[in-house]
């Protein structure tokens, strides 16, 4: 499917981008902390929603899949960029129907399955090569198996394509008719180690050990090399998170620690402020640390 109806070809480079990268590259495995929010059952609660916080792997930039020899999914040309941090995920995991449930008008939890999400996340990456933190606010979409093929006229698909299409940037105009968000999903996959992929087959995640699957294919430490595993691709998501605000705490020097917070504006010529600077879509505005 062309992605051309939905993407902007003047969307500008995030200012916070290159140097974030710069730092995730010093880290061994550049894992963060991602945080949704939960709604709450109990009538009893002060609160609707509670966070729920676990350790991610960062995945790339989406558009911008990092190379890997022993990936042999067929791959999209490198027609788009993006400043869209990706995680995987299994769909029976918790954080999938938070981020549905979360969302204002792209799914309810009823939908969890397809692609769509849209609720409110936050990523901490803490980058101790470089004595960095940075925060990530903003919300997240999901794309599933769906995205393409006869259920992409789903509404849950429509408002992924939609709402990242509109921060992805055309770099290079060759292939771009031809780019496929569901090649872009295998591609993914295929980036994963055969464990990893395997990792898609366990037993559901969180249900009493006690209670054997119903279904014997199953079981923990398996190997996939198949892309199109059925069981593991019914279970495999991307996550895709659309920043809105990205901090960063510089502590390399402890006695004139520096902090900054970037604030997406939209398209170019917003309105900043007065304690801002306009750089493009973004604001950037330095606070004390």
């Amino acid at each position: 499917m062309s992605s051309s109806a939905t993407t902007p070809a003047s969307v500008g480079v995030a200012p916070w981008r290159p140097l974030f990268l710069s730092h995730l590259a010093k880290m061994d495995s550049p894992e963060f902390v991602f945080t949704s929010l939960s709604p709450v059952e109990s009538k009893e609660s002060p609160t609707p929603c509670v966070p729920r916080a676990r350790y991610c792997i960062y995945r790339g930039m989406w558009g911008e899949l990092p190379e890997n020899k022993h990936n042999d999914a067929p791959q999209n040309e490198r027609v788009f960029a993006s400043d869209l941090p990706t995680l995987t995920t299994d769909v029976r995991m918790h954080k999938v129907p938070e981020i549905f449930a979360s969302s204002q008008g792209h799914g309810g939890v009823s939908k969890s399955q397809g692609s769509g999400g849209g609720g409110p996340v936050e990523a901490v990456f803490w980058v101790k090569e470089a004595m960095t933190q940075w925060r990530i606010r903003g919300d997240a979409y999901i794309v599933g198996p769906d995205i393409e093929g006869p259920d992409e006229g789903s509404s849950g698909a429509r408002a992924v394509k939609s709402r990242i299409g509109e921060r992805m940037r055309v770099v290079q105009e060759e292939g771009r008719e031809s780019w496929s968000w569901s090649k872009e999903l295998t591609a993914h996959f295929g980036n994963l180690s055969p464990g990893m992929r395997g990792s898609f087959k366990n037993p559901a995640p969180g249900t009493p050990v006690s209670i054997p699957p119903s279904d014997p294919s199953l079981c923990l430490g398996q190997k996939v090399s198949d892309l199109e595993d059925e069981v593991a691709r019914k279970h495999f998501r991307l996550v895709i998170i659309r920043p809105g605000e990205v901090e960063q705490v510089d502590l390399t020097d402890p006695d004139n620690a520096r902090r900054w917070i970037y604030s997406f504006v939209g398209p170019k010529g917003g309105n900043p402020d007065q304690h801002g600077s306009d750089v493009g879509e973004w604001r950037v505005e330095e606070l004390w640390p």
